[in-house]
């Protein structure tokens, strides 16, 4: 079904696998009649060429990107705008569209949310932007059908910013990035590795995209595979794909920790943007005659069946025929993993869904940028024509990415097909990807075609003794369990006859509601502030030598963003710093925000000129350590501003996979957070994400800590040593009234990476 190459490989015609070795460029050369070395290779994918149109920076080794187009949503886009306007903001350089799709049921916090959207109106009438209303359109969908272009790069404050089924390379990164590209600034990355995925064959009827991209994410994610490497998708079984079903499984390759994604373009996806009203944004796109690829994925189209990703992760995956022939073996496994994601807080078992040997599920969702899709909808009223859903627990919602594309499934009579069941048809709204829309009850087992079921994600709270659980899995398995009122059916075990309608684009809904700018800025527009809308608090500049104070410790193979600040409940407190701040780590580390308050106490007396010990009492016998084994260094009264910070770090074993959002950084940051240590990063996006708020992202081996939850750490010259371009940093935990010496590693950092470290964040950075 899917093979993974040990080593590089080169596509030859765009058909021809040769394993690179050591007569491979001469197999290529009898193949195609042409002598061929690995550099020029290496130059021949699609990925490489887009990359090389868009970098400034002279060197392919060492990139600096400028986008065509970014693109945010309404629970990003109010920092994002509040921390350029604070760094010199004038006008938008390039388009950018603020879409409201995550808080618009407005529905929680009073009038906060509608004031995000007043914010973002006025301020897209202020710089020159686009502004898409509530409802509309889910953010990637609007993406799709509105910005993306044959060639183009498109940065999104979203990780599921994934356009690359329509020739765009796209990327999701936290708010910083897109600060960067809104100030003139660049995206600075070193070349990325590019792995190939090679398709062949064709899916199997009642075989979605869904079930394509769990197999890989299921073949990929645990070792690493694509980490921070783009995918670029290739091979003869891209030409039986529909539009539809290639965006489906191209959204889904966040899950894979991959950077970015790309794949061949044909007349597909030609008919695509002219279905659009924009087919000169069409450019094909093929790998060169040979194209060279760090890695290779083989999927062979015609094996993959129907998949589910059972609790808590996208790569938790089982075919739903392996699932059912062993259920309860696969059910206590979850319930293993279970105990590890949620600390053993609740009781969480799954067996108690198996109602005379087959799996019940509660609720049934299709929705958001890899759900709501044309394809997937009307291929679940095809399946569900003419049945109910019953009438006992379990629900089927259905929500279409955007109005135009809920508008065709009105004229085409899908909506009713689905409305007759049972199943409620809503607006485009990305809440049951994140938390903030149709939660189950509690012990519910839930089953969506959406992009992610980490722990929460379906709206249930932990630390409230609230636990449900998603399972992801293909609209048409959706379906097929919905037309069998909940018992868990793959799409295949059903003969259905597929429509297959086409589909056609209504321009007028957007025209009529959308505003667009045109690229115009009207600096007179006063723009609208909510009260719950807050400027960022001001930020010290990394200091000579820093006391950091370890205040949670998470062991965890794997910490979420979802895990580092809850995503559904604390949505309408994005736009305010101090106030989000409250609810970090809450799901995972309830003390953690009370303890980094405590130690931040003695920062804050620095800063106002006073002695930090008397701020926290603990830190008299700290500092009579440190100063012991540091006799040459001034500590106390009379010590010059800047020479001595106070802090606090969080340990956790690979932090920040899944969501792109910058808050899993600042939130550490405005209370007092100085540094991160982990092993290692799960993804390019939270580590540039705590480095733009000025946060040291440090590694340590693994092995046995040499601190624990609760120590002080000293990190001396940790100033000098950014400045001096250290990869490695001596540092010290104190412990029996001693300091016991360990070493710390920082990383490869940029020039400019440095330097905002070194001024204490991404703003200070800017205003110099």
């Amino acid at each position: 079904m899917i093979k993974l190459h040990d080593g590089g490989v080169y596509l030859v015609d765009g058909v021809k696998l040769v394993e690179d070795g050591g007569q491979a460029l001469a197999a290529i050369q009898a193949e195609t009649g042409k002598a061929v070395t690995k550099e020029e290779a290496l130059k021949g994918t699609i990925a490489y060429g887009i990359l090389e149109r868009h970098n400034t920076s002279g060197s392919m080794e060492k990139l600096k990107v400028k986008f065509d187009k970014l693109t945010s949503h309404d629970i990003t886009f109010v920092g994002i705008i509040q921390t350029a306007r604070a760094s010199g903001l004038e006008k938008f350089p390039v388009p950018y569209v603020l879409t409201n799709c995550h808080n618009s049921l407005c529905a929680v916090g009073g009038t906060i949310n509608e004031d995000d959207h007043m914010f973002g109106l006025t301020c897209a009438k202020k710089y020159g932007g686009v502004y898409v209303p509530p409802h509309q359109a889910v953010i990637h969908q609007y993406a799709r059908e509105m910005l993306a272009g044959g060639g183009k790069m498109i940065l999104g404050s979203d990780s599921h910013t994934r356009y690359g089924a329509l020739g765009t390379m796209a990327m999701g990164e936290g708010g910083p990035e897109l600060v960067k590209q809104l100030l003139g600034k660049t995206y600075d990355i070193n070349m990325p590795k590019v792995v190939g995925v090679y398709l062949t064959g064709k899916p199997r009827k009642g075989v979605g995209p869904q079930d394509v991209a769990l197999a890989i994410i299921g073949a990929v994610f645990a070792n690493g595979y694509v980490n921070n490497k783009v995918m670029e998708f290739v091979g003869p079984g891209v030409e039986g794909l529909s539009a539809d079903f290639r965006i489906g499984v191209d959204v889904m390759t966040t899950e894979t920790t991959c950077l970015s994604s790309i794949w061949k373009t044909d007349d597909t996806i030609r008919e695509f943007y002219e279905i659009h009203g924009r087919s000169e944004d069409y450019k094909e796109l093929a790998p060169d005659q040979a194209a060279y690829y760090d890695g290779m994925i083989e999927v062979d189209l015609d094996q993959i069946k129907p998949m589910i990703a059972m609790p808590f992760h996208p790569s938790n995956t089982y075919t739903i025929e392996e699932l059912n022939a062993n259920l309860m073996d696969i059910l206590e496994d979850c319930e293993k993993k279970a105990q590890v994601s949620l600390d053993g807080a609740v009781d969480f078992t799954l067996k108690d869904k198996v109602k005379n040997g087959r799996l019940y599920v509660d609720q049934g969702i299709i929705a958001g940028c890899a759900g709501g899709g044309f394809e997937n909808i009307c291929d679940a009223a095809d399946i569900l024509k003419g049945a109910s859903i019953g009438a006992d627990e379990f629900t089927l919602s259905v929500y279409p990415a955007s109005m135009p594309v809920y508008m065709e499934l009105v004229k085409n009579g899908a909506a009713a097909t689905l409305m007759a069941t049972g199943a409620v048809l809503k607006t485009a709204f990305c809440g049951p990807c994140f938390g903030a829309g149709d939660t189950p009850s509690n012990n519910g087992f839930s089953i969506r075609h959406s992009t992610r079921n980490f722990p929460n994600r379906e709206g249930s709270k932990l630390q409230s003794g609230q636990i449900a659980s998603v399972a992801l899995m293909d609209a048409r398995s959706i379906a097929a369990t919905a037309a069998n009122k909940g018992y868990l059916t793959p799409a295949t075990d059903l003969d259905v006859e597929y429509t297959g309608p086409k589909y056609h684009f209504d321009s007028r809904i957007y025209a009529n509601r959308v505003f667009d700018s045109k690229g115009v800025a009207d600096p007179a527009q006063e723009i609208k502030f909510g009260p719950n809308i807050k400027d960022w608090p001001k930020m010290s500049e990394l200091p000579k030598d820093m006391v950091l104070k370890v205040v949670s410790e998470i062991h965890d193979p794997v910490t979420t963003t979802d895990e580092l600040i809850p995503s559904g409940e604390t949505s309408s407190y994005r736009s305010n710093p101090l106030g989000l701040a409250e609810f970090t780590l809450s799901r995972k580390d309830p003390a953690y925000v009370g303890r980094a308050k405590e130690i931040q106490k003695a920062q804050k007396a620095v800063e106002a000129g006073q002695c930090p010990v008397e701020a926290v009492a603990e830190l008299e016998q700290v500092m009579d350590a440190i100063g012991k084994a540091f006799p040459d260094k001034q500590f106390g009264a009379g010590m010059e501003k800047g020479t001595l910070g106070y802090g606090s770090t969080i340990f956790a074993v690979k932090p920040g996979d899944g969501s792109a959002r910058e808050q899993a950084a600042s939130c550490q940051k405005v209370l007092g957070g100085w540094a991160n240590i982990a092993h290692e990063y799960a993804t390019k996006r939270y580590r540039s994400n705590l480095i733009n708020w000025g946060m040291l992202p440090l590694i340590i081996e693994e092995g046995e800590l040499p601190f624990a939850n609760g120590d002080y750490l000293f990190l001396p010259d940790i100033r000098q040593a950014v400045e001096e371009r250290k990869s490695q940093i001596t540092a010290y935990v104190v412990k029996d009234k001693g300091l016991q010496e360990f070493t710390l590693g920082m990383g490869e950092l940029t020039e400019d990476e440095r330097t905002i470290i070194l001024k204490g964040c991404l703003i200070n950075y800017y205003k110099g």
